[in-house]
């Protein structure tokens, strides 16, 4: 049995059916293990849910390193790379990102090792916007980091909800929006 290879079926499950409706069974239903050998790694379902999302954590990591390094990307593309990528997941039907927000919700308890773990995936992305936007020397770059996270989780909020490629689209154009007028700002356009 491949660690990974149960994680990723977990990850399908879990955005498929939600965190409080998944079990280790239908996890080995979905991987096609016997249900013995998955408790022989994971004794109950807290156990996979907070292994599977530390596996998509590192994916996410790993991506947002890629991202980064890719220099055929302006850093404005790297800033809305996001968008595509839930787009992409959207249309394999694949919703991972939420998961981070509802396992915060599923768990509100900040000592709680999944919330933490999830409240650590949201640390990172913010770091991220404003590692981004302050390269690009925007006025007040930690506020504008809040505005630009605040509308990608509003947009991973609702597609917990809707799945909908629509609220993707509209996320994108506000956090464009935010972008350029922050860029305005700096730019003293609006002085």
């Amino acid at each position: 049995m491949q660690r990974e290879d149960v994680l990723e079926h977990a990850l399908h499950v879990l955005e498929r059916e939600g965190i409080a409706s998944t079990t280790l069974e239908m996890v080995a239903t979905e991987a096609d293990y016997p249900v013995n050998e998955i408790r022989n790694f994971w004794p109950n379902g807290e156990a996979l849910l907070y292994d599977a999302l530390r596996y998509l954590s590192q994916q996410v990591d790993i991506w947002r390193r890629q991202l980064v390094l890719n220099e055929e990307l302006s850093l404005e593309q790297k800033l809305l790379k996001r968008y595509e990528a839930l787009t992409e997941c959207v249309n394999n039907h694949r919703y991972p990102g939420c998961l981070f927000i509802a396992a915060c919700t599923f768990y509100p308890d900040a000592s709680h090792p999944i919330h933490q773990l999830a409240d650590q995936q949201k640390k990172a992305a913010w770091e991220f916007t404003h590692e981004m936007l302050t390269q690009l020397e925007v006025d007040d770059p930690t506020m504008v980091a809040h505005q630009m996270e605040l509308v990608l989780e509003g947009c991973l909020s609702r597609l917990l909800v809707k799945r909908s490629q629509a609220d993707i689209e509209t996320a994108r154009q506000l956090a464009e929006d935010i972008l350029r007028f922050a860029q305005c700002r700096q730019g003293g356009a609006l002085t």
